[in-house]
């Protein structure tokens, strides 16, 4: 095997990887004298089939074999060799390949490039912090009695109005012809919801118990289902029932309704909960000013190839209707262009973003690498479980994919690596605390993620 260098410019690399006719054949024989210890062929005994009948039946599939671990072979020798960092797989371009000529390949290697890591004591970093208060946590109780509101039956000679909860049977007609799904019977409809479509709702509105009411809606032109797009239908419908919809008091019995043994409890608990909202805020934003710390310290040239493929990821999060990703690592931020196709000043901007993540993300990488970081299993574990939390009824089956999928497995672990280098930066770092509002918490955290290239 020879290696030859052919360029080396700044963090690029290139070589020519040669082997030898001889070589490749010895190779080749070897894999096919492997096959013939176990191969069946009529009139021989295993180990015992010529070479030349070995090569006629699986030559070809031998030769592929053979590219495919040589070059891996060989490509990672030529990195051992030159002690070479890459960052992302080498590019391999196969010349010649065949057992007469043997193999020739060329191998583009883009390297990780050297970070000299300040010292984080020289870090200056403002914290944000803000207590939760009384009006608050009232506003928050109040938002719950909303969403558990019960309804009361109302006496039949009530006027509907928006609001109420009326009890309908309907059936539903294109042309006078039924359609699945456009009937039901008890069904309980509130005014003013904008739960069916178009003006249904409203030409209930002044109904009473025992009307019956003909309501006339025309589906939107992009409703779900194609063939009802823009077509115009006719609902039979027979009011049964009429009830209103009453928020439950604030007090012990409503707080064991929803599982809390007082009503203290329950305060507590969504005390508790607004704080960590808080201090997640906070966290976002001292994390915010730690990354722009970091940007400006290090000063270095960010692999092309890392950059173009970050751009392609964001460009594809566009198309899927995904919100753009920020200069964070590991995170995302909320955009006003959120759309199919991006402009080209919009493709510029996304540019700079790639270009300052992966700076940003190979500066925590060799953070982590120089101290040791590493995500252990349990907290790998622990990750899952709290995924599979968030899909109740389906736990097994959002443990068995993390089994079967270890991309996915990865994707978990990247942000608890993260944090886990920030953390380290963070314990070294000087941090003043300020006590601020809430409003300005909430300010901060809704301003936009700077773009630095």
């Amino acid at each position: 095997m020879q290696i030859t260098q052919t360029k080396s410019e700044a963090l690029k690399r290139e070589f020519t990887v040669t082997l030898s006719a001889d070589e490749i054949g010895q190779k080749v024989d070897e894999k096919l004298a492997e096959i013939g210890k176990t191969a069946n062929m009529p009139g021989f005994r295993p180990g015992k089939i010529p070479i030349t009948l070995l090569k006629s039946k699986y030559g070809k599939e031998v030769m592929g074999e053979v590219l495919e671990s040589t070059v891996n072979d060989s490509t990672l020798k030529a990195i051992n060799e030159n002690e070479l960092r890459p960052a992302m797989r080498p590019k391999i371009e196969v010349k010649i390949f065949d057992e007469k000529e043997g193999l020739e390949y060329t191998m583009a290697i883009e390297l990780l490039p050297e970070i000299n890591v300040v010292d984080f004591s020289g870090i200056k970093l403002e914290k944000l912090t803000a207590n939760s208060d009384a009006k608050a946590v009232k506003e928050a109780l109040e938002r719950i009695a909303v969403g558990n509101k019960t309804s009361e039956k109302i006496e039949e000679s009530h006027v509907s109005v928006n609001g109420d909860v009326i009890v309908i049977d309907f059936d539903g007609t294109v042309d006078g012809k039924p359609f699945p799904g456009m009937k039901s019977s008890d069904f309980a409809l509130e005014l003013g919801s904008k739960s069916f479509i178009g003006t249904f709702e409203d030409q209930l509105v002044g109904a009473k118990v025992g009307d019956h009411k003909v309501v006339k809606v025309t589906f939107p032109k992009d409703y779900g289902q194609e063939e009802l797009r823009g077509v115009e239908a006719v609902f039979e419908v027979d009011v049964k029932e009429l009830r209103s919809l009453v928020t439950p008091a604030l007090d012990e019995a409503f707080a064991k309704t929803i599982g809390f043994e007082s009503l203290a409890k329950l305060e507590e608990a969504v005390e508790k909960q607004i704080q960590n909202e808080y201090e997640q805020i906070a966290r976002m934003n001292i994390k915010r000013g730690l990354l722009d710390a970091l940007d400006e310290a290090h000063t270095f040239e960010v692999p092309s190839g890392m950059v173009e493929a970050e751009f392609q990821g964001i460009l594809q999060q566009l198309k899927g209707q995904q919100p753009p990703p920020s200069d964070d690592p590991a995170h995302v931020h909320d955009s006003e262009c959120n759309h199919d196709s991006a402009t080209e000043e919009e493709k510029k901007e996304y540019g700079k973003i790639a270009e300052r993540r992966v700076k940003l993300g190979l500066i925590l990488a060799e953070v982590g690498r120089i101290n040791k970081i590493e995500v252990t299993n349990q907290e790998l574990q622990q990750a899952v479980i709290s995924e599979s939390r968030r899909h109740p009824g389906k736990e097994r089956q959002i443990f068995e994919f993390y089994q079967k999928n270890q991309g996915a497995l990865e994707g978990l672990k990247a942000p608890i690596y993260e944090d886990k280098v920030v953390d380290h930066i963070l314990e070294k770092a000087e941090i003043t605390v300020r006590q601020v509002t809430v409003e300005e918490l909430a300010k901060s955290a809704e301003q936009e993620m700077p773009v630095k290239g």
